[in-house]
């Protein structure tokens, strides 16, 4: 069956359909990963947005129990040049198409995945939707032309209830706003004990709790469209560690006076080089975010940058100068992507740790 793919621009795209049989609008992307669709389609990071995978052949794998990054994935789309229809690995549970069918989710194959990645890097990413072969396409550009896309992306994928993660050492508090399951598997790796409580959260819900550290994780969209996370994060700031991952990092740096931007196209993939500056280590590492904080606005009196991307030189991490607090643009949880970066989930022990010695 023949599905299209549009672009606002006015471009089309054929190729087959796999997946649901559903028609959808959103954002279109791109990602450089080789491996790790799966983990991939679930990061709720990619809420709201069609995914093209630039490695040509995607679902050779399947789909298994162990590599969910969330249960109920919120991407829109997924764009393949080859959709691997047999899945041929002792975990698979099921192929890409039967999962991609369940989850309500569409996919395209048999396009010109580098000339639409091509046209992302040069244009920027865009609107774009998956429409029929026999459907009116002026009407299908006009509608795609006139959609607005939501704003709401972290209420989407946040917990509306806070949920324990129970276990024995240090007490946690996960500020979900659109977690990977990854980021709790590293902090249940090192025994502690977590409660993941929703986005808006407020600052005196999270303190009543006497954590000993607060995560603030990854998740979609603007930072700037949520900004009761800022209030939250100024008024705990000072009274107890955190560690900030990706979206997490954003609204630390807009807490603390800094901006940020819409990037061209983002950082999506698992072979982003980050460099540390105090020590020159280069840590290759998994991105996803179309946002970055924008360094000529970091106030030196509150904020240091710790780390910058080495092939565009953006911010990828901060630390509080007066305060136990530091973040990261990329993902030191991985999954998928290299585990470079999972020293710092021990720092932020170490933190934790030093800081309550003081007290």
């Amino acid at each position: 069956m023949k599905r299209l793919l549009i672009l606002e621009d006015g471009t089309v795209f054929e190729g087959k359909a796999f997946g649901a049989a559903v028609n959808v609008v959103g954002e279109v992307v791109f990602t450089t990963s080789m491996t790790g669709y799966q983990e991939t389609i679930t990061d709720q990071s990619f809420n709201g947005q069609i995914i093209t995978f630039t490695y040509p052949m995607v679902g050779n794998y399947g789909v298994n129990r162990d590599d969910y990054e969330s249960i109920s994935p919120t991407c829109k789309g997924v764009v393949v040049k080859e959709h691997a229809r047999l899945a041929s690995n002792w975990r698979a549970q099921m192929t890409l198409d039967e999962f991609l069918k369940r989850k309500g989710i569409p996919g395209i194959s048999g396009i010109d995945t580098r000339a639409l990645t091509r046209k992302l890097r040069s244009v920027g990413t865009m609107k774009a939707a998956f429409v029929d072969a026999d459907d009116d396409l002026t009407h299908e550009f006009d509608q795609l032309k006139a959609t607005v896309l939501p704003k709401n992306q972290v209420a989407q994928v946040s917990t509306t209830k806070p949920y324990p993660s129970p276990g024995i050492g240090r007490n946690v508090v996960v500020v979900d706003f659109g977690l990977k399951h990854s980021i709790l598997r590293e902090l249940s790796k090192r025994q502690c004990n977590l409660t993941v409580l929703p986005y808006n959260t407020t600052a005196e819900t999270i303190l009543e709790l006497s954590p000993d550290g607060v995560m603030l994780t990854n998740g979609p969209g603007d930072p700037k469209d949520v900004p009761e996370a800022l209030e939250m994060i100024q008024a705990i700031q000072g009274k107890v560690p955190i560690f900030g991952i990706c979206l997490g990092h954003q609204l630390f740096a807009l807490a603390n006076g800094a901006d940020t931007y819409k990037m061209k196209f983002g950082h999506r993939g698992l072979n982003h080089p980050v460099k540390e500056i105090a020590t020159g280590r280069i840590d290759f590492t998994s991105q996803n975010h179309g946002y970055a904080v924008n360094e000529t606005t970091v106030d030196p009196e509150k904020l240091f940058i710790t780390h910058v991307e080495v092939n565009d030189g953006s911010v990828e991490g901060v630390r509080h100068r007066q305060y136990p607090a530091f973040t990261v643009q990329y993902h030191p949880d991985a999954a998928p992507g290299p585990h470079d970066g999972l020293h710092l989930f021990d720092e932020f022990m170490e933190l934790m740790d030093a800081w309550k010695e003081q007290d």
